[in-house]
């Protein structure tokens, strides 16, 4: 029975679209809408509360977009779907250029900090809004109710209780909404085209986590200190950087073919 030999180039791979899948959510988080309404609502609310309920909505979409993402294998060859990812982050650098020389050298994230509050307001009012609605049930339905949950929440962990909770709810909620459509979540579709797109989700659900650690730790004061205009044009490189790698693997494959 033979046996195939993979090249060192092979056996790098796997770790390297683990670093860039990291190096991507990296560039593409700090600052983002998702970053500060983890950060805010860390300010708000018990830390561990905020990162469980941030961390789980963006591992799961993460894990859904490389699965999508791995599925245009089968509809589209590998090294096709390398020089689409290749125009994609092109796309996206070059945005990000045009949006960074357009920013002045000391903008901030005073905008984007107060569209994230204007939400964070809307839902809690819409939740207190819940919550007086529910004062309205006949208190004999509501004692009911009450001892029926307290029973339930005494068979479950603390854990199960914290996930069961409106406020987790809410984080969740609103973090996966915010990442949808976002240019993580497409460049994620893009990079698990990748033969290797476990090690592409396992490094993006990486980088969420370290991002998000770093929102509920202080996000909102090391937003507040960066410069908008430098992370943008960083980000912008960095997609530069990945379009070349990945347009170069897509003439690679081919030429291997």
């Amino acid at each position: 029975m033979a046996t195939t030999v993979q090249s060192p180039e092979q056996v790098e791979n796997p770790t390297k679209s683990f670093i860039m899948a990291v190096s991507m959510i990296g560039v593409s988080e700090i600052g983002d809408k998702t970053f500060l309404i983890a950060a805010l609502m860390a300010m708000r609310h018990p830390r561990l509360l905020v990162f469980s309920s941030a961390a789980s909505s963006l591992a799961i979409m993460t894990i859904l977009s490389g699965i999508v993402g791995h599925s245009f294998i089968t509809l589209i060859s590998e090294r096709h779907t390398h020089f689409i990812a290749g125009i994609m982050f092109l796309i996206f650098g070059y945005k990000l250029t045009l949006e960074g020389l357009e920013m002045s050298k000391d903008a901030g994230v005073e905008e984007e900090l107060a569209e994230v509050e204007e939400e964070i307001a809307v839902s809690d009012f819409n939740k207190n809004l819940h919550n007086t609605e529910t004062a309205g049930i006949p208190e004999g339905r509501l004692a009911r109710g009450a001892s029926g949950f307290k029973r339930f929440a005494a068979k479950v962990s603390d854990a199960t209780s914290i996930v069961l909770s409106p406020l987790w709810v809410q984080i969740f909620t609103m973090i996966f909404l915010g990442e949808f459509g976002d240019r993580s979540q497409i460049s994620i579709v893009a990079m698990a085209s990748d033969r290797y797109y476990w090690h592409v989700i396992s490094g993006a659900v990486v980088g969420h986590l370290l991002c998000t650690g770093i929102a509920v730790l202080g996000g909102k004061l090391l937003a507040s200190k960066i410069s908008m205009r430098t992370v943008t044009l960083g980000g912008a490189f960095s997609f530069f950087i990945f379009a070349i790698l990945y347009i170069y693997e897509a003439f690679t494959l081919e030429e291997s073919a």
